[in-house]
Formats: structure tokens, sequence, C-alpha cells
């Protein structure tokens, strides 16, 4: 008995388009700041933090598995807190925090812990990497986020 054979190409093809766009939207997500003016930039970055964190409560409501549920508005709990932290102290935590969350998203692209995310986890991971980039760029570069 044989395995199938896995299209490595149309993997990489079905990819291809939600990090594209994730990387549209990290790029407007990391330059969101300059919308909210009147706002410090670590508390818009954290606001959007806790946003994306949030999703996954969706996807877990839409899932209908009681401990999924659970588990993913425990996570979605701990960004709030990171986010929230980071507005006080050091915008290393939004760094870390994004960081993470494209860490999660990798693990649900593998794993599909929550049914039926298909192009999000890619999607996602791709503007929390890009953000945590930027503002790492941003924290050289000596940008005054409080």
């Amino acid at each position: 008995m044989t395995s199938p054979r896995v299209d490595r190409s149309a993997v990489h093809r079905s990819l291809r388009t939600p990090v594209l766009w994730g990387l549209v939207f990290g790029a407007i997500q990391a330059a969101s700041p300059l919308g909210f003016w009147w706002l410090p930039p670590a508390t818009v970055q954290a606001l959007l933090l806790c946003l994306i964190a949030a999703v996954y409560i969706g996807f877990a409501v839409a899932d209908g598995r009681p401990r999924v549920i659970a588990v993913e508005c425990v996570v979605a709990g701990v960004f709030v807190v990171l986010a929230a932290a980071s507005v006080i102290a050091t915008v290393w935590l939004l760094v870390a925090g994004y960081a993470a969350h494209g860490l999660k998203d990798f693990w649900q692209e593998r794993r599909q812990y929550v049914a039926n995310t298909r192009w999000w986890p890619p999607f996602c991971a791709a503007v929390d990497w890009l953000v945590a980039a930027v503002l790492v760029v941003e924290i050289a570069a000596g940008v005054n986020f409080h």
C-alpha cells in the first residue's frame, strides 16, 4: 500500500494568497497608529493584538467543542494581559505578543486544533510576524511608543 503523494507546489500555492494578504494587512496594522494619532502607538498596537487574539474565540465557538472554546478563551486572555502590560511597561512585550501569536497561528495551521480555520492561520501569522518585525525596527530607530 502506498501513501498518497503530497504535491508541495500545490501546498505552496494554497498558502501564497493568504500569506500575501496577511502581509498587506500586516503593513496596514503596523501603520495603524498613524490613523489614531491621539493615542500612544503602544495602546493602538495593544488593542489590535487583543482583537486578533480574540478572533480564535469566534472560530472556537463555530467549532462548537466546549474544551476548544475554553482553551481559546484562556489563550486570548493571556494575550490581553500581555497587551495591557505593554501599554504601561515595555513595548518589547508587544513584540513578544505578536511573535508568540504568530507561533500560535503556525501551530494552528499544522495541528488544526480549531476546526475549519482554513486560510486564517497563515494569513494571521503573516500579519503577526510582519508587525513584530516592524516594531523591532521602530524600537531600534528610537520611536517613542508611550
